[in-house]
């Protein structure tokens, strides 16, 4: 659930009927408990509006998704990723009886916008990790066959430059693989410390 969603007690309600875990994304000016508030709502059951597979209205009834999580996109503030951000968040979430781990993106507010950047947050996150945190559950990379974005307004299908994005800009998939690498690697020094 996007930044400027999180908030949405319509998103929220949809997120609890679905089986399988949804993100909550902090919002753009970086506050968080707007993500921990959707997360809690979101594991409750729920009764709303909505059309039945026949395409009628119907009153939906939701279980409750109890595998909601966090993801730390930055925000106006600047970047949210740092081990300390990390630790605060994972506190408040515990306080509320809510699963300690967080899912970073590297892109949004904590790139700066700048898909080159996605790199070095990749890679603080992964010190993080190889350190032994288990705060993080997992990271989003913007990441597609080609560097960067193209414009596709007005531009004929078969003038776009095929496997470049056409709305945020992207990592290559050339460098992307050694962020994955990266992580493979951290990921395996953790559950060495570990034993």
């Amino acid at each position: 659930i996007g930044a400027r969603t999180s908030e949405s007690q319509v998103h929220r309600e949809l997120a609890s009927g679905l089986s399988m875990p949804v993100g909550f994304k902090n919002a753009t000016d970086g506050n968080v408990q707007v993500a921990l508030d959707g997360i809690r709502s979101s594991a409750h059951p729920h009764h709303f509006l909505s059309v039945s597979k026949q395409g009628v209205a119907a009153i939906v009834a939701t279980r409750g998704n109890e595998d909601c999580h966090v993801i730390l996109r930055g925000g106006a503030s600047g970047p949210n990723y740092s081990a300390e951000q990390v630790a605060e968040v994972v506190e408040n979430l515990q306080a509320a009886g809510l699963a300690g781990r967080v899912m970073i993106d590297c892109s949004h507010a904590n790139s700066g916008k700048d898909h080159k950047v996605q790199a070095k947050v990749a890679d603080e996150v992964a010190e993080q990790v190889a350190g032994g945190s288990d705060r993080v559950s997992g990271l989003m990379l913007e990441s597609f066959l080609l560097d960067g974005n193209q414009n596709a307004e007005g531009v004929e299908r078969e003038n776009l430059a095929h496997g470049q994005s056409i709305t945020d800009a992207c990592m290559s998939w050339e460098r992307s693989l050694p962020i994955l690498d990266e992580l493979v690697r951290a990921v395996r020094q953790r559950r060495n410390q570990k034993g």
